[in-house]
């Protein structure tokens, strides 16, 4: 297991096992607790692991763990799905190979985003590059498509520029949600300097993501509802749908779920066309 890895399993690990309480798993608390949340000989017996071993898997040693294991580990420590995935690929136990990132946008692929019309769409990587979009998603998001390449990423964009014109509400819950599914793909990524480079920049550009990023908290991408406020046109919502195109390269379309957004995305496409 490579040394990043190893410190990632480490935190991670740390931090799920401080988060259970010892009442959550019928244990009694005891006087002069030091450690929020379990010991790990609590968390090495309630998985019938020794004690030794879960200490050295938990401060990131070079050692092996079965797949039997992880599972003891993950029902300890209540693990839900996309945690005991995370779990599994930074103890490099996934299933399946890990592919690298295209930054390649077929033909095809731009065909189907400029067939959607005034539905926002765009592709993007599962670094939340964006590579390529539509007119409606320009609209939309002027900002972030305007942005330098380096840039022009979803997740740095919501976390640098939290006032753009269109403003995401619900906004601490939505970042600390894509932070987390963002987790989740950085896992599969661990060995990269390219990765590795981009949480290290964005963690100096905005306090916000480094704390959500200490959290450790892992979630897997889904469909969405989410709403906005546009400066001149006011509160839209949207379904999102991830689609993916090929290994690491997900079609993600906004769907308008009212008769106001409808309107309000034939009017930003009006607008665009007669500014150009």
């Amino acid at each position: 297991m490579a040394e990043a890895r190893r410190i990632d399993l480490s935190a991670f690990l740390r931090s799920r096992r401080e988060r259970i309480t010892p009442e959550m798993v019928d244990l009694a608390p005891g006087p002069r607790r030091r450690t929020p949340g379990l010991r790990r000989e609590e968390v090495a017996q309630l998985a019938g692991v020794g004690v030794t071993w879960y200490t050295w898997l938990e401060q990131g040693r070079p050692i092996n763990a079965s797949p039997q294991v992880l599972d003891a580990i993950s029902r300890t420590l209540r693990l839900d799905s996309a945690e005991r995935h995370h779990l599994y690929r930074l103890a490099g136990q996934a299933a399946d190979p890990v592919p690298v990132d295209s930054g390649q946008v077929t033909p095809e692929m731009q065909g189907i985003l400029d067939r959607l019309g005034d539905m926002p769409a765009c592709v993007s990587n599962s670094r939340c590059d964006v590579l390529a979009w539509n007119d409606a998603y320009a609209a939309l998001f002027p900002e972030l498509v305007a942005a330098p390449e380096g840039e022009r990423n979803s997740l740095w964009q919501a976390c640098v520029r939290p006032e753009p014109t269109t403003r995401l509400l619900d906004r601490d819950h939505e970042l600390a949600r894509a932070v987390a599914v963002f987790r989740g793909a950085y896992s599969r990524h661990t060995d990269s300097r390219c990765w590795q480079d981009f949480v290290r920049r964005l963690s100096a550009e905005s306090a916000e993501f480094a704390r959500l990023w200490a959290r450790q908290d892992v979630a897997d991408p889904g469909p969405r509802v989410k709403r906005y406020k546009h400066r001149e046109l006011g509160g839209l919502r949207f379904s999102t749908t991830s689609l993916t195109a090929m290994p690491e390269i997900r079609l993600i379309v906004y769907t308008p779920m009212d008769d106001k957004t409808c309107r309000a995305m034939s009017e930003l496409m009006s607008m665009r066309e007669s500014a150009r």
